[in-house]
């Protein structure tokens, strides 16, 4: 694929940059969930003030619900069909601005990313693997997709935070997965030494952590302004609450960890 002069010359003068530039992304599309009953799930992130934008039925029953963040990002949670099937993180999605074009990218250098379909809702998906064989999804948000057509709608007044920051993955591999997040992907280490955190190619400040134990539960972070006034949300609300020094912090159904963060605190990379 033939790149423009000012990324060779990037690329020539400082490769990682080059690869970060050339793979942005636009930020966190959404995070998948598997849980043990959706309808139990949706309710608890409704509690958060987080509204179901839309839902997929199968059988009579809801087999997925996505739950709005904001027009750009979503929480989607499906039901487990069978007692074989692992409860929690399913998968994370990033945003693209062009799918096409990133996915091009990616099977230049070597990975195996299917080529761009417009999906159930109506978007453009794609998809990679991790060195772990986890798979990796990336969206382009379309006109009239039932995202498009949700902008603007089923943003609760109540929501305790407007923006998903950060989610943990898990690998069998940890340094083996952040080298594959660096070196394919382009992502930004920000190691503290408690965790490995990677800033996403582009300008949205999000992150992915990828979890050093094995049996860390699931977590994702949303940013917020006031976090005594966060965690007064969350108490008022009659959830089980645990108020640290700079995160306030709340447990789903299903044991995913739902940490609220100061918005662009220092902190926020040593959860």
């Amino acid at each position: 694929m033939r790149q423009p002069f000012e990324v060779l010359l990037l690329a020539a003068i400082c490769p990682g940059a080059a690869l970060a530039q050339s793979t942005a992304l636009t930020g966190i599309a959404h995070v998948a969930f598997r849980v043990s009953d959706v309808e139990k799930s949706r309710d608890f992130y409704q509690s958060l003030g987080f509204e179901q934008a839309f839902e997929f039925s199968d059988a009579g029953k809801t087999s997925v619900s996505y739950v709005k963040v904001n027009d750009h990002q979503f929480i989607e949670l499906y039901q487990r069909n069978d007692p074989s099937q692992p409860i929690g993180f399913m998968h994370i999605c990033f945003e693209a601005s062009d799918l096409d074009m990133l996915a091009k990218e990616y099977v230049a250098r070597g990975l195996d990313a299917s080529t761009p379909r417009k999906a159930r809702a109506g978007n453009l998906l794609s998809g990679i693997h991790d060195t772990d064989g986890q798979l990796i999804e990336y969206t382009q948000y379309l006109p009239g997709s039932l995202h498009s057509e949700d902008t603007g709608k089923h943003l609760g007044e109540n929501r305790v935070s407007r923006d998903l920051l950060k989610v943990r993955i898990h690998a069998v591999n940890p340094v083996a997965t952040e080298a594959f997040y660096t070196d394919k992907l382009g992502f930004d280490p920000l190691k503290n030494g408690r965790s490995i955190c990677l800033r996403l190619p582009g300008d949205s400040g999000q992150e992915v952590e990828i979890a050093v134990n094995a049996s860390a539960n699931s977590l994702i972070v949303f940013e917020v302004n006031d976090i005594q006034q966060a965690s007064k949300a969350l108490h008022n609300r009659g959830l089980k609450v645990l108020d640290e020094d700079k995160t306030v912090s709340v447990t789903d159904p299903d044991g995913t960890i739902v940490t609220f963060a100061l918005k662009s605190s220092r902190y926020r990379r040593k959860l």
